[in-house]
């Protein structure tokens, strides 16, 4: 069992920057930031592998958002910049156990936090 702890979201204006933390009590192979805007589906956004920090980005996302780790606090970050209004979603940490790292397929994904909302304002 894995839990997962996220925090950091809030309210920032276009273009600011959000960093958002995941903590997670329990071992992981591979851990993901997903969002879900009302009305959406849910979609990935980064992913990290533990093993080797294989990242994977969303194309929306890319260049302005990075994921990293830090072993030590087997913590999972999202540091997010040049924020956009289109950004703004409940943003949801999630973790495998097990090998593949792949992509973002929701379902592969067996723990999830609690989410922590982010709305950027133009």
């Amino acid at each position: 069992q894995v839990q997962l702890v996220e925090s950091g979201g809030g309210s920032v204006e276009a273009g600011g920057s959000l960093r958002l933390s995941c903590a997670a009590f329990g071992q992981t192979v591979c851990m993901a930031w997903f969002r879900q805007a009302p009305g959406k589906e849910r979609e990935g956004v980064a992913r990290i592998y533990t093993a080797n920090s294989n990242t994977l980005y969303a194309d929306s996302v890319k260049g302005r958002f990075t994921i990293s780790r830090d072993n030590a606090k087997n913590t999972v970050y999202l540091q997010m910049n040049s924020l956009k209004p289109e950004d703004t979603a409940m943003y949801y940490c999630a973790a495998r156990l097990a090998p593949p790292c792949a992509g973002f397929l929701p379902a592969t994904y067996g723990y999830w936090g609690q989410g922590t909302q982010v709305t950027v304002s133009s």
